[in-house]
């Protein structure tokens, strides 16, 4: 058993001390004598010469001495391939993960950073490829002593250091590979320490080592207090995934749905401010409505919980929370707490769908008489499909849930029985998704029509649930029956219209007895005449009819060359209907221009009546004055 798990195990024990906050735990390690291998994300140092084969490159040592004793990488003899393993730094909080000129790190004061750098190219080791090279820093000391201070891979002529210790260089004889400690000063500030490959040699190597090519430089920001060990927000991820991967990678959530029987995760990388991996803390997390959950670590698979508390003394660096069901079937939405050591890290609100408890049928076409053949034009909802009505199945708290494989439909046989309009229905396609924009969240129904036109008002459509047989009724709905388009009737919504209205054309078709015609059959391309209109809606072709075989078409009033105020009247023809039985219809209607309509008529009719009734009044007075 691993020291994590039984330290888990141990954990778990004292749930319910570590979830009221009366027990903590404090690491045994201060957080500011560790820091995760940044460069390469491993526990180990970068190797330099597979970081940059192309140049030389200084390499600083992520992993700190347990001892507080830094030491350099390469001793005087050794595999340089091996030995710079063995590089240790003191009091580094964090190091960003480059290897060339723009390189960064945070330190405590007094800090020992190990650098070490290949002198050249992947050929460095190779004979007579020698490079001198030099380290200059603007703050601190470079180390002197041979066993603690420096180190390097081959033979060198000498080592220097100017009189003030910030400048370090190796004059080379072969190829080879170079370290080199550097103490940080106490003061809080910035410094750079930058390596030179290339540099003069002889008297000048020491007046003149910035002459060579900068290969590696690194930016170390000395701070008073550390930062480290302590959870950051902004460093930190929390995201909601029914994946179990390691850990998050960003604050996203997922957008999919979960069905009945699945799984959410609570995903979370925890980390403090330099973006290293918190010290092992307490991490518990809390559901609401009996939510179960579990502890996932790493990416492992983990066991459905039986609580709605789980607890668990660990890093959070790259773990999830297990979301299960607290009971198989009914659907649960439930808001998951994270906390870190009392501070919360997230609040995440999930919900897993429940299995099918109402169904509910709409969209209903009119099928053809004798016929069961689905429209592939009446549903038009992008997938394909064809049916003659919808079907909308949820769980008991109104969730969509996705039917295909979890069970059947059916007809109700007593909502057949003793009537010979409808003959048979069903489902011919299963609802694929419970999102509630997917057109594939419906199932898709058919059904079949007898000889006689008329409607099944009780029509009931079955669904068994196959984990329970448990069967479910959908309220009743009617199916109608009724034979193609034979004539029709066209009428506007309005006798009048100013300009810049829209107006509507409804057109109803009639079977040959009478009855609004079914949606399947075809009513035949038209033709179509409406002055001073201009149409919004697609004309002209076979239309789909809506239910009890209505279409309507909408118009903008007015045309792009202007508008004539007066009475019109149009022509709507569905040719292969009134080439046999049908009539041309002629609806009329009046526009104007929405301003003063008056016509010289009506001015001319004004001004008569005026006279007239002056004339009047002159004759009452005339007759008053003779009286007199």
């Amino acid at each position: 058993m691993s020291t994590k798990t039984l330290r888990k195990r141990i954990a778990l024990t004292v749930v319910a001390a570590l979830a009221t906050g009366v027990l903590s735990v404090t690491p045994a390690n201060a957080h500011n004598t560790i820091v995760a291998a940044a460069v390469l994300g491993t526990a180990t140092n970068g190797n330099p010469m597979t970081l940059n084969l192309t140049q030389a490159t200084m390499v600083t040592a992520t992993v700190l001495a347990n001892d507080g004793i830094a030491a350099p990488a390469f001793g005087t003899t050794g595999s340089g391939s091996v030995v710079y393993t063995a590089a240790r730094s003191v009091g580094l909080l964090s190091k960003d993960s480059s290897s060339g000129t723009a390189q960064t790190a945070t330190v405590t004061p007094g800090a020992t950073l190990s650098f070490y750098a290949s002198t050249g190219s992947a050929m460095a080791h190779t004979a007579g490829s020698a490079t001198d090279v030099a380290f200059t820093a603007t703050g601190g000391t470079f180390n002197t002593t041979s066993a603690t201070g420096y180190g390097h891979y081959g033979s060198i002529s000498g080592y220097y250091q100017n009189q003030t210790r910030n400048v370090a260089v190796f004059d080379m004889n072969a190829g080879t590979v170079v370290a080199q400690l550097w103490t940080a000063p106490t003061e809080v500030g910035s410094y750079v320490v930058s390596y030179y490959a290339g540099v003069p040699t002889s008297d000048t190597i020491i007046a003149a080592p910035t002459q060579g090519t900068l290969s590696g430089r690194i930016t170390v920001t000395v701070v008073a207090t550390s930062a480290g060990g302590s959870y950051d927000a902004s460093k930190s991820f929390c995201q909601i995934s029914s994946l179990n991967a390691t850990g998050a990678t960003s604050n996203v959530d997922s957008s999919e749905t979960v069905s009945n029987g699945g799984t959410w995760y609570v995903r979370f990388a925890l980390k403090d401010a330099y973006n290293n991996a918190l010290d092992t803390g307490n991490i518990v997390a809390n559901a609401t409505n009996g939510g179960f959950l579990s502890y996932s670590n790493a990416g492992a698979t983990s066991n459905a919980g039986t609580a709605s508390t789980v607890v668990a003394f660990d890093s959070g660096s790259s773990d999830a929370i297990l979301v299960t069901q607290p009971t198989a079937g009914v659907p649960l939405t439930t808001t998951v707490t994270v906390t870190y050591n009392g501070t919360t890290i997230c609040t995440k609100t999930v919900t897993i769908r429940g299995t099918v408890s109402k169904i509910v049928v709409s969209d209903v076409a009119t099928q053809d008489l004798g016929s069961g053949t689905a429209s592939s034009t009446w549903l038009d909802d992008s997938t394909g499909r064809s049916g003659m009505f919808r079907v909308l199945a949820t769980d008991s708290a109104g969730n969509i849930v996705a039917t295909d494989g979890i069970g059947t439909f059916s007809s109700k046989s007593s909502s057949l029985a003793g009537q010979t309009i409808v003959t048979a229905f069903s489902v011919n396609n299963s609802a694929t998704s419970n999102s509630s924009t997917a057109a594939a969240r419906f199932s898709t129904g058919n059904y079949t029509c007898g000889a006689t036109a008329g409607q099944l008002s009780s029509a009931v459509l079955s669904y068994v649930v196959a984990a329970t047989g448990t069967t479910i009724d959908s309220a009743p709905f009617a199916l109608r029956c009724a034979d193609d388009p034979y004539t029709y009737t066209a009428s506007w919504d309005k006798a009048a219209y100013s300009q810049g209205e829209i107006a509507t054309l409804t057109v109803a078709f009639l079977d040959s007895k009478g009855n609004p015609a079914n949606n399947v059959g075809s009513t035949g391309t038209w033709t179509s005449l409406t002055p001073m209109l201009t149409a919004v809606s697609a004309t002209g072709s076979a239309p789909t009819l809506s239910d009890k075989g209505v279409k309507t078409y909408t118009y903008g009033v007015g045309t792009a060359s202007g508008m004539t105020a007066g009475s019109y009247v149009s022509i709507i023809d569905f040719t292969a209907l009134t080439a046999v039985a049908a009539t041309k219809q002629t609806p009329s209607y009046k526009v104007s221009t929405g301003g003063d309509t008056t016509s010289n008529a009506d001015v001319l009719k004004s001004i008569v009546a005026l006279i007239a009734s002056i004339n009047k009044q002159i004759q009452a007075l005339q007759k008053l004055i003779l009286k007199r």
